[in-house]
């Protein structure tokens, strides 16, 4: 029988990192994982998906090549070689995955292969085997949601309904595709396929895609997507699928769209198999935890996906490192309010904090500033002048209270509103503070100009 300090069930962004955080701090650790290290994130979601996405980014440079002063003869010719696509998804999910195998190694973390199933708070049966922990963490993620709508499961079973796991191992190139849902996953699917090629229609039951983003940036990104040739039609109800045909209702009458494949994404749910014996207090989003990702039994912790908080890589990577930093002896807790979010569309969205509406539900005198990529020299020298910046801030002490980025390296470029909210900077800190020309990064600096006066290159009247 092994014995352990600390055992992770779950070897994702989230239990990964938490076991080499406690490895770091001197634990005895094992890391329980019945698939592939990395998790859905480096196996079938954030990496994969980003490497289809970049070749989809490339595809499009290409065709508007000429643009640039760039004539390739033959252009008609230029197509998407989707089993090279594929595998090229597959050499890089295999390094990033074999980067975290070495990982383990070096940290002295035993990797133990097999489904975990919790007898007690400190006894874990894996292949038959029972392991001895003093504390636990679970990581184990979550799954896809399958909505209920009549014939939905039928089609999941046929292939015809796909999940984004199904979206990123097509054996073909697909003309044409349904997404039900308008959420961040949505959008980047339809960012993925529209680009390359596929004819895409977006159902969604509000009167607009990413309802919860701050309203400029999920108007200009539903617009975008618009013009791109994406077709979105808002406040449906779904009824039913029918093969390849999803039946909804729209204006107060039934309506079909037929397509090869009908991509599910209406959300995810905890996976809780395996932990029923410790009885731990479950909410509507998941295990409950404190602010130090303990749950309501003691030695145990919970962080990334089954928890519900935020469904990110990155949160779920920060929780790992509170509960690891937790059990070792030291209390720290995570801000979810002052954690950013990405969306890797075209262009890309990077947005933290309180979005205008927010801020002003929350009580604040909220100021607002929004500097266009449009008068930006390094966005108009790269052709991608769709977006902009927006800085939310209290115009009492100029705190920063949120940023929104509409830009082609937001996700990039978020991070410095990250390290700003952190330190609870204000606009005149940002204001003040250099930026590199000619670089994107300059429309942070050209806002918080317009929340302290005006900026330097528009005319603000």
């Amino acid at each position: 029988m092994k014995n352990f300090d600390i055992v992770v069930l779950g070897g994702g962004p989230g239990g990964y990192v938490a076991a080499i955080k406690a490895s770091q701090l001197g634990a005895k650790v094992a890391v329980i994982e019945m698939d592939q290290l990395g998790g859905v994130c480096l196996n079938i979601g954030c990496i994969p998906t980003k490497t289809l996405l970049r070749t989809a980014k490339l595809y499009q440079d290409l065709l508007n090549s000429k643009a640039f002063g760039i004539d390739i003869p033959g252009m008609e010719h230029v197509e998407i070689n989707w089993e090279n696509l594929m595998n090229r998804k597959k050499t890089v999910v295999k390094k990033v995955v074999g980067g975290v195998q070495q990982l383990m190694k070096y940290n002295n973390i035993e990797v133990i292969n097999g489904f975990g199933t919790l007898l007690d708070p400190h006894t874990v049966e894996v292949n038959g085997e029972r392991i001895v922990t003093k504390n636990l963490i679970l990581a184990t993620g979550s799954s896809v949601k399958l909505p209920k709508i009549e014939g939905i499961e039928e089609g999941y079973k046929q292939g015809t309904v796909i999940d984004s796991t199904g979206a990123i191992e097509l054996k073909a190139h697909p003309k044409s595709m349904t997404i039900l849902g308008g959420g961040v996953i949505a959008v980047e699917f339809a960012t993925l396929f529209n680009s390359l090629g596929t004819k895409v229609t977006m159902l969604q039951r509000s009167d607009v895609i990413l309802k919860n983003l701050d309203e400029d940036v999920r108007n200009t990104i539903q617009r975008h997507l618009i013009n791109e040739g994406v077709e979105i039609i808002t406040n449906t109800t779904l009824k039913s699928i029918s093969g390849q045909t999803t039946y909804y209702e729209s204006e107060g009458a039934l309506k079909s769209v037929k397509s090869d494949f009908i991509l599910a994404s209406l959300g995810r749910v905890p996976n809780l198999k395996g932990i029923e014996n410790l009885n731990l207090k479950v909410g509507r989003k998941g295990v409950e935890v404190d602010s130090h990702m303990e749950t309501n039994v003691k030695g145990v912790y919970a962080v990334g996906d089954m928890v519900g908080k935020m469904m990110l890589a990155h949160v779920a990577s920060a929780e790992g490192i509170v509960a690891a930093e937790a059990i070792m002896g030291t209390k720290t807790k995570i801000d979810y309010n002052k954690v950013p979010a990405c969306i890797y569309s075209f262009p890309e969205v990077g947005v933290i904090g309180y979005s205008e509406e927010d801020a002003k539900k929350a009580g604040f005198d909220v100021g607002t500033s929004v500097f266009p990529l449009s008068a930006n020299g390094k966005a108009m020298a790269e052709g991608e002048t769709t977006g902009f910046v927006k800085i939310v801030h209290d115009k009492k002490y100029g705190e920063v209270l949120g940023v929104h980025i509409v830009a082609s390296h937001a996700t990039d470029m978020i991070a410095e509103a990250a390290v700003s909210l952190e330190l609870e900077g204000t606009i005149y800190d940002l204001a003040k503070t250099i930026h590199p020309h000619p670089t994107l990064s300059e429309i942070v600096m050209e806002a918080a100009h317009g929340a302290v006066d005006k900026p330097i290159h528009i005319v603000k009247m």
